[in-house]
């Protein structure tokens, strides 16, 4: 039997203590996510991150159920972790140890081998020089940490994410604080996203950029807390972008 790689959510309410009370940030959301790329979309404050919370075991679910990849996210946190990885917004939030190398081998040593038995120091010594190259990384293997430029560190934060081996991978606006350059490799790295490949993985992507959620398979478009609609990423997006030309020439008249 093949390994479940489905995303479920059923009936899932998130609430927040606001300054007049308690705030719904997330109510009643039903969804199921097969694809291999799906992009999450809608305007500030609509929920989009705090799905990704949800589903990431970050948010304090009150209701409903979270099932990822066979998992349940709401009860089995400890089997979550080894789920999902999360690439935020801003890198700085992952960095934990003084140089790239560190970094990555603060990751690599928490893996273990078929037998379950935790690495060797030449297994490790491997695999973090192996996971450097494939990010780009070797040549800034020594460099600190806080010295490396946004494209650099964010490159870092998806190299220590992708190297601990999850099914799902979750980028909250991973672009947002990029150069164009950087933007591109990080992008292209996300969206060769496949889960039947070995060492692949499921991408939800949250993002405000349209052209990168097209890229995308599916797309869901969350408006006000609620999922508004859920389909082909192109036909999602084309539907989202309807609406925002709605929006803005009612403000403007």
């Amino acid at each position: 039997m093949s390994p479940d790689r489905s995303v479920t959510l059923t009936g899932v309410r998130v609430e927040a203590d606001g300054p007049e009370g308690v705030v719904v940030l997330l109510d009643g959301v039903d969804l199921t996510l097969t694809a291999p790329r799906v992009a999450v979309i809608g305007e500030n404050g609509s929920g989009k991150s705090t799905l990704a919370r949800a589903i990431a075991g970050l948010a304090d679910v009150v209701a409903g159920e979270v099932t990822v990849h066979g998992v349940d996210a709401v009860r089995d946190v400890k089997a979550l972790r080894r789920t999902v990885g999360f690439v935020f917004a801003n890198p700085a939030a992952q960095m934990v140890m003084p140089t790239v190398r560190e970094d990555v081998e603060l990751t690599v040593k928490s893996l273990r081998d078929d037998a379950g038995h935790r690495l060797t120091q030449d297994d490790v010594a491997a695999r973090v020089a192996a996971a450097l190259q494939e990010h780009r990384l070797t040549a800034l293997a020594d460099r600190a940490c806080l010295s490396l430029s946004s494209g650099q560190a964010q490159r870092l934060a998806m190299c220590s994410v992708l190297t601990a081996g999850p099914s799902l991978v979750i980028a909250d606006e991973p672009t947002s604080l990029l150069d164009g350059r950087h933007r591109r490799i990080v992008a292209d790295r996300l969206l060769a996203a496949d889960p039947s490949a070995p060492d692949g993985f499921q991408l939800l992507l949250v993002t405000h950029d349209l052209e990168l959620a097209r890229a995308c398979d599916e797309a869901v478009w969350i408006h006000g807390g609620r999922v508004e609609r859920t389909g082909p990423a192109e036909d999602v997006v084309e539907a989202y972008e309807r609406f925002l030309d709605h929006a803005v020439a009612a403000e403007l008249r």
